[in-house]
């Protein structure tokens, strides 16, 4: 018995199904290898921001020294700072200004010509303890990575005072490769929140000082980051209220957490940089470690007074030479390219009157008398219609 052939229009219905398996299979072959290529191509091509910014050997003149300054509104120890950049060449630094929004540095804000329209235009409200505080810090950094001269950039609150002239602290920060960040372990506190991970291990969680001194691709990373920053933003939060109202921790985030003391030092932790980072701040701070653990006061710095700023009191900030960490049970001696050196280049947080003293002993070089007696008076003078 003879076997039935199919007929021509089913034979060419199956002919056009296997001519459209192997097409299908090819075109998925070829999607699943373009997209692994391009997968790859975005997570190992850098951010937007390093793009943007790669001109490190791109500029003309001296590396310069970008200044930070993150202030509430004006900078009262504007007079201090103009002498200091007065003392300096002009072509190795730049200066810039968070302040509150639609604040500007004129004649009429501020005794220094240094400081006449360095003010960001696109600052925003800053309040502490919130990450509002740290974008205020990557607008700094953003706008001075604009000028491709700035290799070194120092943030500065509106109580930091320089501890040496302009010369001593150029040199010493331009000489080191590294970033200044302090940097250690903090596993004690309650402040790291398990929802932060796996975008943020507990093991790359750290802590440290918010004023930092950072080299130029570090800066880089800092404004490029759109991964960590958004887990700041929404697991690390500050709870005021905690020790007036203990009960309330139940209903709120339990974690205690300080933004500024942790991002920089946990992102280059987590952007596998420790080896690149001097692990400590260049700006000395006195912490009032008499008070209780609950006390409010102990979690802001000591102010310095006149009576404070005495020059022996500045000689022993000077003379320090270590740093000891607690949570690590280690001692660090400071050195840069493996020479000892001071720790501290500034120091906070100073008054009006410790700054004056200061400038007086001729910490930064030579000052002009006549113009801080005339800055003394407009300072009195704006306080009687404040």
């Amino acid at each position: 018995m003879s076997r039935k052939r199919a007929s021509p229009p089913i034979r060419h219905l199956w002919r056009f199904l296997s001519n459209l398996i192997i097409f299908l299979c090819v075109f998925l072959c070829l999607f699943a290898f373009v997209r692994l290529h391009f997968q790859s191509s975005i997570s190992t091509s850098p951010s937007y921001s390093a793009l943007h910014y790669h001109d490190d050997h791109h500029f003309e003149g001296p590396p310069k020294i970008a200044f930070l300054f993150l202030v509430r509104k004006d900078l009262p120890l504007d007079f201090l700072w103009g002498a200091f950049f007065k003392n300096g060449d002009a072509a190795n630094l730049s200066i810039y200004i968070h302040s509150e929004p639609r604040f500007v540095f004129d004649e009429t804000t501020t005794s220094s010509a240094f400081f006449y329209g360095r003010q960001l235009i696109n600052s925003i409200q800053v309040v502490w303890g919130e990450s509002s505080m740290i974008m205020a810090e990557r607008l700094l950094l953003e706008k001075a990575l604009e000028d491709p001269a700035n290799q070194r950039f120092i943030l500065l609150s509106d109580s930091c005072i320089p501890l040496y002239d302009f010369s001593y602290i150029y040199n010493a920060v331009m000489s080191s490769p590294k970033s200044f960040v302090d940097s250690f372990i903090n596993i004690d506190e309650d402040r790291y929140d398990p929802k932060m991970s796996p975008a943020i291990p507990e093991e790359k969680w750290r802590k440290g000082s918010q004023w930092i001194a950072l080299v130029r691709r570090h800066a880089e990373i800092v404004v490029g980051d759109d991964i960590i920053f958004p887990v700041f933003r929404e697991f690390c939060k500050e709870f005021g209220f905690r020790f007036m109202f203990p009960w309330l921790t139940s209903l709120q985030n339990p974690h205690n957490c300080i933004p500024d003391e942790h991002y920089v030092p946990t992102l280059l932790a987590m952007s596998g940089l420790e080896d690149e980072l001097e692990r400590r701040s260049l700006t000395y701070t006195l912490w009032n470690h008499s008070a209780m653990r609950n006390d409010t006061k102990s979690w802001h710095p000591i102010t310095f007074d006149r009576d404070d700023a005495s020059p022996q009191e500045i000689k022993k900030i000077k003379d320090i030479n270590h740093v000891y960490y607690e949570s690590e049970n280690r001692t660090a001696q400071c050195s840069i390219n493996s020479k000892l050196t001071p720790c501290f280049l500034f120091a906070r947080k100073f008054t009006y009157g410790a700054a004056i003293r200061v400038l007086t002993m001729g910490l930064v070089g030579p000052y002009d008398i006549l113009a801080l007696t005339k800055a003394t008076a407009s300072k009195r003078k704006s306080k009687q219609y404040t």
